[in-house]
């Protein structure tokens, strides 16, 4: 997590919610169980790197498809304000719930279908590996601030991704190479509506 710069306490307490989530992986499926050899470069490092985006008049963070806390759990414990990590499984909200307690996080937990929660007002959506961009989107806009934007960590596909979501969004795009995947881009959208124009 050096690439991070986060200080030694914030590093505590992620290693002490790694050390949960691999003790919980034994009885819940959290991440892909080949991921937990490179756990901090694949999921912790891969959160963080989002951190740095969050604009600093931001007042609140929506998660979208939470799971075992990536990104949402982690921008919370570096700092981010205001968090609702949303999450239908009730598995996973319950390590939340811990992962939270563990690392002395206050977030607020949605246990229900995206489509389920009342609209959040945030100043900045977050998911990662969730869903198609477009389909992303359709869940994101009715949680966004005015001015609010998109943070999704995307893999391979996402020009097909792009592509396709232009047909049915106008959004206004930044986009940048993932730290941690040579084959992901970390996507900033603004000013999110649906319909060409």
């Amino acid at each position: 997590m050096t690439k991070s710069g986060v200080s030694r306490e914030t590093l505590d307490r992620l290693s002490h919610y790694a050390d949960l989530l691999v003790k919980w992986q034994a009885r819940i499926n959290l991440v892909g169980p080949d991921t937990l050899p490179d756990l901090w470069r694949r999921h912790f490092l891969d959160s963080a790197q989002l951190f740095r985006l969050i604009p600093p008049e931001a007042r609140r963070l929506a998660d979208l498809g939470s799971g075992a806390g990536f990104p949402g759990l982690v921008l919370a414990v570096m700092g981010a304000p205001d968090v609702h990590l949303v999450e239908s499984d009730s598995r996973k909200c319950a390590f939340l719930r811990e992962a939270a307690r563990v690392t002395g996080t206050g977030v607020t937990i949605h246990n229900q279908r995206i489509e389920k929660v009342a609209p959040l007002a945030a100043d900045v959506v977050t998911a990662r590996a969730l869903a198609p961009l477009g389909q992303l989107l359709g869940w994101a806009e009715p949680h966004l601030a005015g001015g609010g934007r998109c943070l999704f960590l995307k893999g391979r596909g996402v020009e097909d991704e792009l592509t396709a979501t232009a047909k049915e969004w106008n959004i206004a795009l930044d986009r940048s190479p993932s730290e941690t995947d040579p084959a992901g881009q970390v996507l900033q959208l603004r000013e999110v509506c649906r319909g060409r124009s």
